[in-house]
Protein backbone atom coordinates (compact mmCIF):
# COMPACT_ATOMS: atom_id res chain seq x y z
CA UNK A 1 0.00 0.00 0.00
CA UNK A 2 1.58 3.71 -0.77
CA UNK A 3 2.22 5.88 1.69
CA UNK A 4 -0.60 8.44 0.21
CA UNK A 5 -3.19 5.83 1.14
CA UNK A 6 -3.25 6.99 4.68
CA UNK A 7 -3.89 10.26 3.27
CA UNK A 8 -7.71 12.22 2.79
CA UNK A 9 -8.38 15.10 1.50
CA UNK A 10 -11.29 16.56 3.28
CA UNK A 11 -13.84 19.19 1.51
CA UNK A 12 -15.91 21.35 4.00
CA UNK A 13 -19.46 21.85 2.35
CA UNK A 14 -18.02 23.10 -0.93
CA UNK A 15 -20.90 24.75 -3.16
CA UNK A 16 -19.67 24.20 -6.64
CA UNK A 17 -19.39 20.75 -8.04
CA UNK A 18 -16.72 21.61 -10.52
CA UNK A 19 -14.61 22.13 -7.60
CA UNK A 20 -15.15 19.22 -6.46
CA UNK A 21 -14.05 17.33 -9.80
CA UNK A 22 -10.77 19.86 -10.31
CA UNK A 23 -9.71 19.16 -6.60
CA UNK A 24 -9.92 15.45 -7.39
CA UNK A 25 -8.13 15.86 -10.57
CA UNK A 26 -5.28 18.28 -8.29
CA UNK A 27 -5.03 15.40 -5.60
CA UNK A 28 -4.90 12.49 -8.30
CA UNK A 29 -1.68 14.24 -10.32
CA UNK A 30 0.59 13.85 -7.12
CA UNK A 31 -1.14 10.38 -6.39
CA UNK A 32 -3.54 10.94 -3.35
CA UNK A 33 -7.00 9.21 -4.11
CA UNK A 34 -8.85 9.69 -0.79
CA UNK A 35 -11.46 12.03 -0.95
CA UNK A 36 -13.59 13.00 1.76
CA UNK A 37 -16.75 15.72 1.04
CA UNK A 38 -18.63 17.13 4.39
CA UNK A 39 -21.95 18.23 3.73
CA UNK A 40 -21.74 19.52 0.40
CA UNK A 41 -24.18 21.82 -0.81
CA UNK A 42 -24.47 20.04 -3.32
CA UNK A 43 -23.88 16.38 -4.15
CA UNK A 44 -21.25 15.51 -7.40
CA UNK A 45 -22.55 15.30 -10.70
CA UNK A 46 -22.00 15.68 -14.69
CA UNK A 47 -20.01 19.11 -13.99
CA UNK A 48 -17.48 17.37 -11.12
CA UNK A 49 -17.01 14.04 -13.73
CA UNK A 50 -16.07 16.50 -16.51
CA UNK A 51 -13.79 18.31 -14.63
CA UNK A 52 -11.95 15.58 -12.52
CA UNK A 53 -11.09 14.62 -16.56
CA UNK A 54 -9.26 11.31 -16.07
CA UNK A 55 -9.49 11.62 -11.97
CA UNK A 56 -13.14 10.63 -12.18
CA UNK A 57 -13.18 7.98 -9.80
CA UNK A 58 -12.01 9.95 -7.09
CA UNK A 59 -15.27 11.89 -7.63
CA UNK A 60 -17.03 8.54 -8.14
CA UNK A 61 -15.60 7.15 -4.77
CA UNK A 62 -15.78 9.88 -2.16
CA UNK A 63 -16.55 9.51 1.07
CA UNK A 64 -19.27 11.73 1.61
CA UNK A 65 -20.56 12.52 5.59
CA UNK A 66 -22.46 15.03 7.42
CA UNK A 67 -19.89 16.36 9.65
CA UNK A 68 -15.96 16.88 10.29
CA UNK A 69 -16.22 14.94 13.44
CA UNK A 70 -16.79 12.10 10.99
CA UNK A 71 -14.59 12.65 8.87
CA UNK A 72 -12.13 12.79 10.76
CA UNK A 73 -12.78 10.57 13.68
CA UNK A 74 -10.38 7.53 12.51
CA UNK A 75 -6.92 9.91 11.88
CA UNK A 76 -4.32 10.46 14.61
CA UNK A 77 -3.31 13.79 12.62
CA UNK A 78 -5.55 16.48 11.63
CA UNK A 79 -4.16 19.33 9.59
CA UNK A 80 -6.47 22.63 8.58
CA UNK A 81 -5.91 25.00 5.68
CA UNK A 82 -5.86 28.50 6.73
CA UNK A 83 -4.45 32.12 5.96
CA UNK A 84 -2.93 33.14 9.47
CA UNK A 85 -4.95 34.11 11.87
CA UNK A 86 -3.80 37.29 14.31
CA UNK A 87 -6.62 36.44 16.88
CA UNK A 88 -6.72 32.41 17.22
CA UNK A 89 -2.86 31.19 18.47
CA UNK A 90 -2.08 27.39 17.08
CA UNK A 91 0.73 25.71 15.76
CA UNK A 92 1.32 26.77 12.19
CA UNK A 93 3.32 25.05 9.61
CA UNK A 94 4.63 26.38 6.42
CA UNK A 95 3.39 24.48 3.23
CA UNK A 96 6.37 22.49 2.59
CA UNK A 97 6.66 21.71 6.37
CA UNK A 98 2.73 20.16 6.00
CA UNK A 99 4.31 17.80 3.49
CA UNK A 100 6.50 16.34 5.54
CA UNK A 101 4.63 15.99 8.98
CA UNK A 102 2.25 14.38 7.20
CA UNK A 103 4.82 11.73 5.06
CA UNK A 104 6.54 11.46 8.17
CA UNK A 105 3.39 10.39 10.31
CA UNK A 106 1.93 8.19 7.15
CA UNK A 107 5.28 6.16 7.56
CA UNK A 108 4.26 5.13 10.90
CA UNK A 109 0.49 4.58 9.51
CA UNK A 110 -1.23 6.90 11.34
CA UNK A 111 -4.05 8.12 9.34
CA UNK A 112 -4.34 11.70 8.40
CA UNK A 113 -6.36 14.27 7.20
CA UNK A 114 -5.59 17.67 5.32
CA UNK A 115 -8.80 19.85 5.08
CA UNK A 116 -10.41 22.45 3.24
CA UNK A 117 -12.80 25.16 4.09
CA UNK A 118 -15.55 26.78 2.40
CA UNK A 119 -14.59 28.85 -1.35
CA UNK A 120 -15.94 31.53 0.34
CA UNK A 121 -14.91 31.54 4.22
CA UNK A 122 -12.91 29.08 4.71
CA UNK A 123 -12.89 27.22 8.37
CA UNK A 124 -14.37 28.41 10.90
CA UNK A 125 -12.78 28.90 14.67
CA UNK A 126 -14.29 25.99 16.01
CA UNK A 127 -13.07 23.70 12.70
CA UNK A 128 -9.42 24.87 13.08
CA UNK A 129 -9.53 24.31 17.05
CA UNK A 130 -9.99 20.47 15.91
CA UNK A 131 -6.49 20.51 14.13
CA UNK A 132 -3.78 19.73 15.37
CA UNK A 133 -2.00 22.29 12.77
CA UNK A 134 -2.64 24.79 10.86
CA UNK A 135 -1.21 25.31 7.44
CA UNK A 136 -0.52 28.20 4.80
CA UNK A 137 -0.12 29.31 1.63
CA UNK A 138 2.90 31.98 1.43
CA UNK A 139 0.86 33.51 -1.88
CA UNK A 140 1.62 37.19 -3.58
CA UNK A 141 0.29 39.35 -0.25
CA UNK A 142 -1.02 41.75 -3.15
CA UNK A 143 -2.85 39.31 -4.02
CA UNK A 144 -3.28 35.92 -2.54
CA UNK A 145 -6.85 34.83 -4.00
CA UNK A 146 -6.49 31.02 -4.24
CA UNK A 147 -9.41 28.98 -5.28
CA UNK A 148 -9.73 25.66 -3.81
CA UNK A 149 -8.74 23.46 -6.47
CA UNK A 150 -5.35 25.36 -6.83
CA UNK A 151 -4.91 24.88 -2.80
CA UNK A 152 -5.21 21.31 -2.49
CA UNK A 153 -2.83 21.36 -5.90
CA UNK A 154 -0.45 23.07 -3.68
CA UNK A 155 -0.16 21.41 -0.77
CA UNK A 156 -0.80 17.78 -2.27
CA UNK A 157 2.61 18.77 -4.48
CA UNK A 158 4.23 19.18 -0.82
CA UNK A 159 2.94 16.00 -0.13
CA UNK A 160 4.53 14.13 -3.12
CA UNK A 161 7.79 15.91 -2.79
CA UNK A 162 8.02 15.22 1.05
CA UNK A 163 7.45 11.63 -0.03
CA UNK A 164 10.18 11.37 -2.77
CA UNK A 165 12.81 13.07 -0.35
CA UNK A 166 12.00 10.44 2.10
CA UNK A 167 12.46 8.18 -0.82
CA UNK A 168 15.57 9.21 -1.33
CA UNK A 169 17.31 9.57 2.65
CA UNK A 170 14.78 6.86 4.41
CA UNK A 171 17.05 7.79 7.23
CA UNK A 172 14.66 11.20 8.16
CA UNK A 173 12.06 8.90 9.75
CA UNK A 174 11.34 9.51 13.20
CA UNK A 175 10.94 6.85 16.36
CA UNK A 176 7.11 5.78 16.44
CA UNK A 177 4.43 7.06 18.38
CA UNK A 178 1.50 5.87 18.98
CA UNK A 179 -0.99 8.98 18.75
CA UNK A 180 -4.86 8.57 19.73
CA UNK A 181 -7.42 8.96 16.72
CA UNK A 182 -9.68 12.39 16.88
CA UNK A 183 -12.34 10.41 17.91
CA UNK A 184 -10.74 8.96 21.14
CA UNK A 185 -9.28 13.06 21.86
CA UNK A 186 -13.06 14.08 21.68
CA UNK A 187 -14.39 11.78 23.45
CA UNK A 188 -11.89 12.48 26.09
CA UNK A 189 -13.02 16.28 25.73
CA UNK A 190 -16.59 15.65 26.32
CA UNK A 191 -15.54 13.58 29.43
CA UNK A 192 -12.91 16.68 30.61
CA UNK A 193 -15.92 18.84 30.23
CA UNK A 194 -18.89 16.68 32.01
CA UNK A 195 -16.31 16.19 34.99
CA UNK A 196 -15.45 19.97 35.19
CA UNK A 197 -19.38 21.33 35.48
CA UNK A 198 -19.71 18.19 37.87
CA UNK A 199 -16.62 20.00 40.24
CA UNK A 200 -17.82 23.49 39.50
CA UNK A 201 -15.03 24.37 37.98
CA UNK A 202 -16.47 25.68 34.90
CA UNK A 203 -20.30 27.15 34.47
CA UNK A 204 -23.36 25.08 32.52
CA UNK A 205 -23.89 28.76 30.66
CA UNK A 206 -20.64 29.51 29.41
CA UNK A 207 -18.55 26.41 29.58
CA UNK A 208 -16.72 27.33 25.91
CA UNK A 209 -13.85 29.72 27.32
CA UNK A 210 -12.63 27.61 29.07
CA UNK A 211 -13.01 24.06 26.99
CA UNK A 212 -11.25 26.06 24.08
CA UNK A 213 -8.30 27.21 25.61
CA UNK A 214 -8.05 23.70 27.20
CA UNK A 215 -8.58 21.84 23.49
CA UNK A 216 -5.64 24.50 22.42
CA UNK A 217 -3.84 23.18 25.25
CA UNK A 218 -3.73 19.50 24.42
CA UNK A 219 -3.50 20.11 20.74
CA UNK A 220 -0.62 21.90 21.27
CA UNK A 221 0.93 19.28 23.71
CA UNK A 222 -0.25 16.24 20.99
CA UNK A 223 -0.63 14.00 23.52
CA UNK A 224 0.10 10.32 23.18
CA UNK A 225 -2.11 7.45 23.68
CA UNK A 226 -0.49 6.26 26.56
CA UNK A 227 -0.90 10.27 28.50
CA UNK A 228 -4.54 10.40 26.89
CA UNK A 229 -5.15 6.80 28.97
CA UNK A 230 -3.73 8.27 32.24
CA UNK A 231 -5.88 11.33 31.62
CA UNK A 232 -9.16 9.40 31.39
CA UNK A 233 -8.38 7.13 34.00
CA UNK A 234 -7.61 10.43 36.53
CA UNK A 235 -11.12 11.39 34.83
CA UNK A 236 -12.90 8.30 36.11
CA UNK A 237 -10.94 8.75 39.73
CA UNK A 238 -12.50 12.30 40.48
CA UNK A 239 -16.09 10.99 39.16
CA UNK A 240 -15.65 8.04 41.30
CA UNK A 241 -14.33 10.90 44.57
CA UNK A 242 -17.29 12.92 43.13
CA UNK A 243 -20.10 10.11 43.43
Amino acid sequence: MSLLDNIKIVLIETSHTGNMGSAARAMKTMGLTKLCLVNPIVKPDSQSISLAAGASDIVKQAQIVDSLNDAIADCQLVIGTSARSRHLQWPHLESFQSGDKIIEEAVLGHQIALIFGRERVGLTNEELQKCHYHVSIPANSQYSSLNLAMSVQVLCYEIRMAMLRLENNPSIVNESIDYPKDGDIERFYHHLEQTLLQTGFIHPSHPGQIMGRLRRLFTRARIEQQELNILRGILTSIDKTMR
